[in-house]
């Protein structure tokens, strides 16, 4: 890792090649990246909404996860503090309560009617047994006048007294005297062992007078319970006043109330209410209530989840009593304490947050909620602006992009038209040399010179910013080269509709693919003459640690140039990279830089690690192709092809023609083809002496004797062009020679590397 980073900043070091030397931040991968980044931004001005939208997207991403932990601190705190205020209020109003009943039930005049009342029923006394006591019915009115008073002070309304076996010897009601309290067992038998207490809400049995003064059973009814003791404090009953739950009980609930859909409410081990919603009339409208004057929710609502929010029109298809208790129901009858912020459904199926209690010794739970929605109301606004602000946005992008698209439409047909017309600035144009995927040559003159010109421009439906950089860098590239066996260029230009090109000189030669398919193999001393040219010009090339990488017949033009036959010239610096440099983007995505027929092993397995040895591989690659008229390998399909030249040793030159071959170029062109490049000329110049070893020679008298029986058969020029891979990257358009592989391997493809030695 720490490697990749050192070579992803580093720039080489002072005394190796001169153009390593002045390679500088932009060349680095990072620099790069930066300034195609940089240009992406500048051009593609609809890309600056989307990054504003990922922006706000990351910032409200922050802002609201920072205001929802702020805003839940705070609800948690709210709700927590509102619960211990509702249960601090009912703690001291019941025990308001109990001081009440224990006076009362500790007073002189009710503890000896009581005691008395207990002795009569325990022993059936009547008027006529015992003189001068008491009946158990006059001991019956003495208690209700003593109690008359407390009954209005205390706002009770009723009373009850057991003895020890919970029969009823004294009630408001006369009706229940003599029965036995089974339904107030749990909270009298705590009573009989001297402990005074309140019980949660409960039906009544009895015929009893509502709020509205209607006799009925079934009414929400509450009592709070003290022992009676005897006159040697021992206890022999239990008095209860009835309290009505629906006044000061429900009342002290409901003053917990957060917003408009908060409530605090009371529940008892079975999940019922036992003090009155808030919502009684929504309950009502929902169908949870009978439809009804006296409808009330105290003991006829079951706090249970009905699977969905019934407010928002949802009916559940089972039956409440089916129904789960609520979650935050479950909680609090479980005897635990929380806060819940996570989103449950309460008894009418609203999406709610709250916080719960219980209370042990008076066996209900106490609970309070909010609506989800208003409680993260403030988030959910902030949430919906930025929602707004990221819409607005996206509109604004599609906009910008859909006006560049109607620019560039327009750019496009603009700069159609300028070809159209024939007239690149100030080059007129004749004929269509060649034409490939990105680029189009056409043979030109200046307007002042009237000199031909050969004229590529990047076809006018292919113009984008990597297209562009790679024709900049071509022509920056050649245009620093000097040797007279490389391409020359004369101009470089943009005109006014956005065209990009460069004039070079114009080559009426012919390539040497076109040549071996044309005469087939070459003589030696012609083949040593074409390969010494092609060194000559990579020397140059190397010296200033630049790597052609695509060293191929089609990118090699023969020419008569200056009354001289037999000129050289290499072409298509497109795919040229300097020593040191990182991966390109097309390495980097595992597309291969070259020509797989004339690619070396390294180029293959590791592009990113040519050199100036590379390009001599293709050199003795093309050497052998000019020497037999065919390829160094033959393969079916282009992963055998990319083996091949891993791993394979390639048939010597006179095995391949059928006759001896000089040893000296057999050996040069070998040597070239060495799967180590430690083993292959270590420089151009090195191979230029090797080829002078070779003892066959091609003459002037030989070379002008082809050209004149070449010139005499030519009726158009060779396009200069198609040595460019067809002006673009996209491959030859010409076919291979006898005993070649598939023409699609002599062009640039998509391929992963086969594994080998590395």
């Amino acid at each position: 890792m720490w490697k990749s980073l050192r070579n992803l900043f580093q720039t080489p070091r002072s005394g190796g090649d001169p153009q390593q030397a002045h390679m500088t931040f932009a060349h680095t991968s990072f620099g790069s990246s930066l300034t195609r980044t940089r240009l992406l931004l500048k051009k593609q001005l609809w890309i600056w909404p989307i990054i504003a939208v990922v922006i706000l997207a990351t910032v409200g991403f922050a802002v609201r996860g920072l205001i929802q932990r702020t805003m839940e601190n705070s609800l948690r705190s709210e709700l927590a503090t509102l619960l211990s205020v509702e249960r601090s209020m009912l703690e001291k109003w019941f025990a308001v309560q109990e001081s009440s009943a224990l006076t009362l039930a500790n007073s002189q005049s009710i503890r000896q009617t009581v005691a008395a009342l207990v002795e009569a029923e325990s022993t059936d006394a009547t008027p006529s047994d015992a003189a001068g006591t008491p009946s158990a019915e006059e001991l019956r009115k003495r208690l209700a006048k003593d109690l008359e008073a407390a009954l209005s002070s205390h706002d009770f309304v009723g009373y009850v007294v057991v003895d020890k076996n919970l029969k009823v010897i004294a009630a408001f009601t006369p009706g229940l005297v003599g029965e036995t309290a089974t339904q107030f067992e749990p909270f009298l038998k705590p009573c009989l062992d001297g402990e005074t207490s309140v019980s949660p809400p409960f039906p009544s049995i009895q015929m009893l007078k509502d709020s509205s003064g209607r006799l009925r059973s079934g009414v929400p009814t509450m009592f709070v319970c003290a022992p009676v003791r005897d006159p040697n404090l021992q206890i022999v009953a239990a008095l209860a006043m009835r309290i009505r739950p629906e006044k000061e009980f429900t009342e002290i609930l409901q003053l917990g109330r957060v917003g408009e859909t908060g409530e605090t409410y009371a529940i008892n081990r079975e999940g019922v209410l036992v003090s009155n919603s808030r919502f009684d009339e929504s309950l009502i409208m929902l169908g949870l209530l009978p439809d009804t004057e006296d409808a009330a929710s105290i003991l006829n609502i079951q706090v249970r989840d009905p699977g969905g929010n019934m407010l928002d029109g949802f009916r559940p298809q089972i039956r409440r009593r089916d129904m789960p208790l609520t979650q935050i129901a479950t909680a609090a009858i479980s005897g635990s304490t929380g806060v819940a912020l996570e989103g449950h459904r309460d008894y009418r199926g609203a999406e709610s947050i709250g916080a719960w209690t219980w209370l042990p010794k008076y066996q209900m739970g106490v609970i309070t909620e909010i609506n989800s929605a208003e409680a993260f109301r403030p988030l959910i606004i902030l949430q919906r602006t930025f929602y707004a602000l990221y819409a607005l946005l996206g509109i604004g992008a599609i906009a910008i992009f859909a006006f560049t698209l109607i620019v560039a439409r327009l750019q496009r047909q603009a700069r159609a038209a300028a070809v159209e017309a024939k007239q690149l600035g100030q080059y007129r144009l004749e004929e269509k040399l060649g034409a490939g995927a990105m680029g189009v040559v056409y043979k030109g003159q200046h307007a002042m010179l009237r000199r031909p010109t050969a004229i590529k421009m990047l076809d006018v439906d292919h113009v984008n910013e990597a297209a562009i950089q790679r024709f900049e860098r071509e022509v920056q590239i050649t245009c620093n080269l000097n040797n007279p066996h490389t391409v020359a260029i004369f101009d470089y230009g943009r005109t006014p509709e956005g065209v990009f090109y460069y004039a070079m000189e114009f080559l009426d030669g012919i390539n040497l693919q076109t040549l071996v398919e044309r005469d087939g193999p070459q003589p030696e001393g012609r083949v040593v003459s074409i390969l010494r040219q092609i060194c000559a010009s990579l020397y140059e090339a190397h010296s200033l640690g630049l790597v052609h990488r695509d060293i191929k017949p089609a990118n090699i033009m023969l020419n008569r140039r200056g009354a001289e036959p037999d000129v050289v010239k290499v072409l298509d610096f497109g795919l040229v990279k300097a020593l040191g440099e990182g991966k390109s983007d097309r390495e980097s995505s595992g597309e291969l830089s070259g020509t797989p027929l004339y690619m070396s092993p390294e180029a293959i397995q590791m592009p990113d690690s040519v050199d100036s040895r590379s390009d001599l591989y293709a050199v003795g690659a093309v050497g052998y192709y000019l020497l037999t008229g065919q390829t160094v390998f033959n393969a079916r399909n282009l992963g055998e092809l990319c083996q091949q030249h891993i791993s394979s040793t390639p048939d010597l030159p006179s095995q391949r023609l059928g006759r001896g071959v000089s040893r000296e170029l057999e050996h040069a062109i070998l040597a070239c083809l060495e799967k180590n490049r430690a083993k292959r000329p270590q420089t151009a110049r090195d191979l230029a002496t090797m080829l002078d070893r070779v003892a066959a020679v091609w003459t002037l008298e030989d070379a002008e004797t082809w050209w004149s029986r070449f010139e005499r058969g030519q009726s158009t020029h060779v396009p200069s062009e198609s040595a460019h891979r067809d002006a673009s990257a996209a491959g030859s358009e010409n076919g291979p020679a006898a005993g070649t592989v598939a023409p699609s391997f002599d062009r640039t493809m998509i391929y992963e590397p086969p594994d080998g030695d590395q």
